[in-house]
């Protein structure tokens, strides 16, 4: 039997999916515990039971979800909107320096996965797929760059990024922690915690409070962003290089942001833009989720199993070692590692639960608090897009 659902039909299975991950969310402390999105909680149960009518014959289900790209396209444009310059220039050396160490481990992640999985006799792109996309990226650019890598003979990329991506939320957020826990204990560093000025801080809270009325202009430049996007994107297309649909409204709303940060001209609505872009998310993560193809993942388990113990490995190296000698070897600097943890295998939420637990067991480190935010949800998702993008292309 062959059940076919319209675009309206497509959007409501993933709302009602969406709904379940939160109620389910709610009711599972192992799920909040974790940070896992709603929309991949209900998303998974109904990809389940749509595999297991698929396997046994009873039905297939065929998805109108023409919306799914709408959605990736103001998700990201959001994103563009948070590439701040003058706040990464007053967060001072150590904000660049911090930005410049997960610049290395994007490349990293994609180094090792992509040297797996020419290990395991795989194709290069398959490795891609367990790399920065669903690590550094999560299930957002997990979801956005899946169907690019299909285009380039990926059977199933999607669904393997999308996997991959739950699987460095669960890995992230059980690392971080106890990796934190351990660098304050072994090497005493609660002496080295100092409180710092949290007026930066305290000034991107500010810039990101909403108010009802002004939702209406943030959906506007949202929306001219994204149409003069896609002339850059067009643009960008001649050079021959293949660029997921939403890069050129990211560097239109990058530039519009700090075009607005420089001038004083006109305001940007970043609070309300983020509203909107979570909203996106959450739409185009349900609609991501409730299409994919879980039977594609069998002949992969095996590789797939191995690429992420790679990566695993790669982030606790990574952090242990390089991340906390060059961010200052101390107290701040442990913390930010939980952090790193967090968003570095998942997202900015994981990240900020990470340094929660540290925190709270020991005292509050402003420092880790400013730079994990900042970016991991400002910057991180932006430079990952183009060091995907021109991977992609290159081999």
């Amino acid at each position: 039997m062959r059940i076919e659902l319209d675009m309206y039909q497509t959007m409501a299975v993933a709302v009602l999916a969406l709904m379940l991950g939160r109620y389910l969310r709610k009711k599972c402390w192992l799920l909040e515990r974790f940070c896992i999105p709603a929309p991949v909680i209900g998303g998974v149960i109904f990809a389940v039971a749509t595999c297991i009518c698929y396997v046994t014959g009873i039905a297939e289900f065929v998805f109108d979800d023409i919306l799914k790209e709408v959605f990736m396209v103001f998700f990201f444009t959001s994103v563009g909107f948070q590439a701040n310059l003058k706040v990464l220039k007053s967060g001072g050396k150590s904000m660049i320096v911090f930005l410049g160490l997960i610049i290395v481990l994007i490349v990293l992640q994609n180094g090792t996965a992509i040297g797996l999985a020419k290990l395991l006799h795989l194709d290069p792109l398959v490795g891609m797929c367990t790399g920065s996309i669903p690590m550094t990226g999560g299930h957002g650019t997990a979801g956005a760059f899946g169907p690019v890598l299909e285009d380039f003979g990926i059977s199933g990329a999607t669904t393997v990024c999308t996997a991959a991506a739950t699987f460095g939320l669960v890995a992230g957020s059980v690392m971080g922690g106890p990796l934190g826990e351990r660098l304050v204990e072994k090497r005493e560093l609660l002496k080295t915690a100092i409180p710092e000025d949290d007026s930066l801080l305290l000034e991107e809270d500010k810039k990101h409070e909403r108010h009802v009325k002004q939702y209406p202009t943030a959906f506007f430049q949202l929306v001219l962003a994204m149409g003069i996007g896609t002339v850059l994107s067009q643009v960008l297309s001649m050079t021959g290089m293949t660029f997921p649909i939403y890069i050129g409204a990211m560097i239109v709303a990058a530039v519009l942001r700090n075009l607005s940060e420089y001038t004083g001209k006109f305001p940007i609505y970043m609070g309300e833009i983020n509203g909107i872009g979570g909203i996106s998310l959450s739409m185009f993560l349900g609609l991501a989720m409730i299409t994919l193809k879980l039977w594609q993942l069998a002949e992969l388990a095996v590789p797939m199993l191995l690429l992420l113990t790679g990566q695993v490995l790669l982030m606790f190296l990574y952090t242990y070692f390089v991340v906390f000698s060059v961010m200052g070897k101390d107290y701040d600097a442990a913390v930010i590692c939980s952090g790193t943890c967090g968003f570095g295998m998942g997202a900015t939420p994981n990240a900020m639960a990470n340094m929660q637990a540290v925190c709270e067991k020991y005292v509050p480190s402003v420092k880790a608090y400013l730079l994990i935010p900042i970016v991991g949800s400002l910057f991180a998702d932006f430079i990952n897009s183009l060091v995907i993008t021109l991977l992609i292309n290159f081999l």
